[in-house]
């Protein structure tokens, strides 16, 4: 599957008439639900209609995401860990639908374990792990309506150092790529994991020029941002910090750094 989704990538880099009219409305709808203006690609001060936002608690209606003013969502393609019940993982088709009639766009994300959580970091599964978790979040991409050709980030929610990235994430990551293909793979994690994902060729290149499927945390990235980010996730949920409020739940806001994103409605 990797080499035929390679070759269909060098077919990708002559941009036919369609793709470029489905690529302007696209990046119209980033832009801000609509307006005409191109998004920015440096991270500062990302307007309003240029940010995404993350969830897990709860289902959070299309209405007050867009009457917040974001341009949409990243959404998990994954199941709650044991023990806990997550009303937003996995996405359903139902209301990836609402989101998509309130002219939002859905970025695929998968996680399951997490450091410390009722089920250990995904990454820490070695290759077997990656394919069954590409098995697991191909199929709860698929059956919500993701696009076939839309990428999935898989996520490293954790500061690692090299070595663990050689010997246990990087070996995740190859089981990933071994089922979904290279291109179709992208990575959540801080700066050093994103470097590392992209020198080690398991994440794949966004339609725009120089960016790749790296969705960067500002944790463990010490203020540094990676010129290959495509997202970057400025301002993080927790207890002593919290996130925004949107229909009632706190979220994590993600500043949008490329007009192609992995976004569902640009990779149909």
């Amino acid at each position: 599957m990797q080499n035929s989704a390679e070759t269909s990538s060098r077919r990708r880099d002559r941009v036919s008439r369609r793709d470029a009219l489905r690529y302007a409305g696209a990046a119209s709808v980033l832009a801000g639900l609509g307006a005409a203006s191109a998004i920015p690609t440096a991270p500062p001060a990302a307007a309003a209609g240029s940010q995404l936002i993350d969830f897990a608690a709860a289902q959070i209606p299309a209405e007050h995401i867009r009457a917040a003013g974001y341009a949409g969502v990243i959404n998990y393609v994954s199941t709650s860990r044991p023990g806990s019940n997550f009303g937003a993982k996995p996405i359903t088709r139902p209301y990836a639908e609402s989101l998509v009639r309130a002219g939002l766009v859905i970025v695929s994300n998968f996680q399951y374990g997490k450091p410390g959580g009722t089920a250990p970091s995904d990454f820490l599964r070695g290759g077997p792990g990656g394919v069954a978790d590409a098995k697991t979040a191909w199929h709860l991409h698929t059956a919500a309506g993701g696009g076939q050709s839309a990428p999935i980030y898989f996520s490293v929610d954790d500061d690692i150092d090299r070595e663990t990235w050689n010997n246990r994430a990087l070996p995740w990551f190859r089981g990933i790529n071994s089922v979904i293909g290279v291109l179709r793979t992208g990575v959540y994690g801080g700066v050093k994991v994103c470097e590392w994902a992209i020198a080690d060729g398991v994440i794949g290149q966004s339609r725009t020029p120089g960016k790749r499927w790296a969705w960067q945390t500002r944790s463990w990235s010490n203020g540094k941002i990676h010129p290959a980010a495509v997202l970057y996730q400025r301002v993080i949920d927790t207890a002593s910090s919290p996130g925004p409020l949107v229909g009632g739940i706190r979220v994590d806001v993600n500043d949008v750094l490329a007009q192609d994103v992995g976004q569902w409605n640009l990779h149909p």
